[in-house]
């Protein structure tokens, strides 16, 4: 499972141009991917990276600030480029196997006290958000 966290000042997704998720002030962005083997372990391991990475400013985590994560599903964080010009995705869950392990994700950041806003898993968002400082973490699991 790969995660790519980026601290924002603010976050939306919209879909069919209606937001469908938003973190308003200081939070971060979790751009999720998931493989075929990812399951419990690596969402409790993620969600308590996230909620408790002293990310923010003043080395505070999510929790410190009560601020919000907005959770974004996105398979090509699993893109193969080794070859050729077209990346492949095969290393990637498909979405029967991928979006509970993401939901799974959403509801163990919850049950941290997190605020979560997320995007529509599957569709094509736009997400619009401004990068704090810039910071952006790579999470593995």
């Amino acid at each position: 499972m790969r995660v790519v966290l980026q601290r924002v000042s603010r976050a939306r997704v919209l879909v069919d141009g209606q937001v469908v998720g938003e973190v308003s002030g200081e939070g971060l962005v979790a751009f999720v991917g998931v493989t075929p083997g990812d399951g419990a372990g690596e969402v409790a391991l993620l969600a308590r990276k996230i909620a408790e990475l002293r990310v923010l400013r003043d080395e505070r985590s999510v929790l410190d600030a009560g601020a919000g994560v907005l959770v974004v599903s996105q398979f090509t964080l699993y893109a193969d480029t080794r070859k050729g010009r077209r990346p492949t995705w095969s290393a990637a869950a498909p979405r029967p196997v991928a979006e509970p392990v993401v939901d799974a994700l959403v509801e163990a950041l919850r049950e941290r006290g997190v605020v979560v806003a997320t995007g529509v898993f599957g569709a094509d968002m736009a997400v619009e958000l401004t990068n704090d400082g810039p910071v952006t973490i790579l999470l593995e699991a």
